[in-house]
């Protein structure tokens, strides 16, 4: 479309809206309209994939992986790695809703997996179809528990109900026909997502589309090729597991729950609680079959990238990798995610720009350098609601208004950003329906972590609270917190604890009641 063609649909529509449309309303249709009449090849496309529940230390381009990923680590020496990537709810639904919106649970309100996504919301793919792209979703969604209708922003969207099965889940599509797809979840939501990619090889639109992998969520099921991958690898309980004594209480009440490595693991033991030398094989056979279903994600990543590849699509393709949250494996005797340690709240991030590329594979420049103009690491703290403004901002396309996130894109370039956060904030409120963590909220700097478990009825803590010193104690192995030399830091850490929840609009600070660290197990039907 012409300059000129553009401009007058734009003045036919601010005619027929004159009288009934905002400043900020005309603002943003300009915008869309200006975006369709610029060529698709001027525009890249968007792949984001999304796993569930993988820790940022599962993908090969960290040196203390155990899992291989040849296909993601093509991506990363292709494009970047983001060394301190966050979620800011280490758990599904509410992370998930942070990657869309840009914002943080007390305002998107999405605060348990059992919420509804606010449709009335703004998010980065309905910004996106409203600038033309063609827009898709495919696999796990997972808000909403039963909710398997077409959610805004997305032109074709096959999901599913609740978690899905690894094998045979029964999908929905495009709000349609329910049928049970036979396979394995990793290779039925490849196929699909492949397909798609095939069917725009053609097209005169670009196009955005996350694929949601179940893997690799509880329970643990790896592809029948990939059972025995780890069955070499000693799988002992963490260190961590046995220096309690410096933590709240609570700490060792959780190891024999659903949510530690005493329980029943997810259903790999079967008697429980288990301390016994002999119940530490259970825990191995379950973390090695969480990295098998990693393997077959690295296969997903191949085959989209082949087909990107085979289709001329690639260099127009900005390429996302990322996850909703971490997970623990037996740290402070914990299995599963919720709390502020490191291996759940800390999650990978790989992204491939065409402009993006580096020189040797083993390169690592700090991308706060001037001299570093093709970063291959970024050492910064990133969040998962800085995904909505970088994203558009790389597409060209309006950022969405009031969300608390920022574009990371010119950090991806290897510029400095001299205002970005030195510290950020993490908020966990606990769940009835998984009694095993208390209300969480966290303030992580580069070298300092301290958190903080409020009751919930704005008295005083009824939790001791922990302090990590990360560089020395990167594992976080060692409370601080009542160390006399630290008192100043602490009230350091309290107040900026207290003025990022301000920044954030996140006072007064309304959560649930802390009820205890319960023994009973889950309903079965949310596990």
């Amino acid at each position: 479309m012409a300059r000129s063609s553009i401009a007058v649909s734009i003045r036919s529509r601010f005619v027929s809206l004159r009288r009934s449309s905002s400043t900020a309303t005309l603002v943003h249709l300009a915008l869309a309209c200006f975006a369709c009449g610029v060529a698709a090849q001027d525009r890249p496309n968007v792949l984001f994939i999304l796993t569930d529940d993988q820790r940022w230390d599962t993908v090969g381009l960290e040196p203390q992986s155990v899992v291989a990923t040849p296909h993601l680590d093509r991506l990363g020496r292709e494009g970047l790695r983001f060394a301190n990537h966050f979620c800011t709810t280490s758990l599904c639904s509410p992370s998930r809703a942070s990657i869309l919106t840009g914002l943080y649970p007390h305002a998107h309100g999405v605060r348990d997996n059992f919420t509804e996504y606010p449709e009335s919301l703004d998010t980065w793919p309905k910004a996106l179809q409203r600038a033309g792209y063609r827009t898709a979703y495919f696999g796990k969604y997972h808000m909403g528990e039963v909710n398997d209708e077409v959610r805004g922003g997305f032109d074709r969207f096959v999901t599913h109900r609740g978690q899905g099965k690894y094998f045979d889940t029964e999908f929905r599509f495009d709000g349609g026909e329910r049928r049970v797809v036979s396979g394995y979840y990793t290779s039925v939501v490849t196929d699909m997502a492949e397909a798609f990619v095939r069917e725009q090889a053609d097209g005169d639109r670009p196009w955005a589309m996350i694929v949601g992998h179940k893997a690799p969520h509880s329970f643990y099921v790896p592809e029948p090729k990939y059972e025995h991958a780890f069955d070499h690898v000693n799988v002992p309980y963490p260190p961590s597991a046995f220096e309690l004594d410096d933590n709240a209480a609570w700490y060792r009440h959780r190891t024999a729950t659903w949510h530690g490595i005493y329980g029943p693991l997810f259903d790999f033991r079967k008697e429980w609680p288990d301390r016994s030398a002999e119940g530490a094989e259970a825990f191995a056979r379950m973390v090695r079959s969480y990295w098998g279903t990693i393997l077959s994600v690295d296969d997903s990543v191949g085959r989209l990238v082949a087909a990107l590849e085979q289709t001329g699509q690639l260099e127009r393709t900005l390429i996302i990798f990322t996850s909703d949250n971490g997970l623990l494996e037996g740290e402070h005797g914990m299995i599963d995610k919720r709390t502020a340690h490191e291996p759940s709240m800390r999650i990978p991030l790989i992204v491939r720009l065409p402009q993006v590329r580096s020189a040797e594979p083993t390169e690592r420049v700090d991308d706060r350098s001037a001299e570093a103009p093709r970063p291959r690491v970024v050492e910064r703290m990133t969040s998962t609601v800085d995904f909505a403004p970088s994203i558009l901002e790389i597409c060209g396309v309006a950022p969405i208004d009031g969300i608390h996130g920022r574009s990371w894109h010119r950090l991806a370039l290897g510029h400095d950003d001299p205002a970005w956060r030195t510290s950020l904030y993490y908020a966990y409120d606990y769940e009835r329906q998984f009694p095993y963590t208390p209300n969480v909220r966290a303030v992580r700097t580069e070298r300092w972590k301290l958190i903080r478990y409020p009751h919930g009825d704005s008295g005083p803590d009824r939790h001791k609270g922990d302090l990590f010193d990360l560089a020395s104690d990167p594992e976080e192995r060692r409370n601080r917190i009542d160390d006399p030399e630290l008192a100043d830091l602490v009230g350091e850490l309290d107040a900026e604890l207290q003025r990022l929840q301000r920044q954030l609009g996140a006072l007064p600070d309304r959560m649930p009641i802390d009820e205890g660290i319960g023994t009973e197990l889950p309903d079965a039907s949310i596990r």
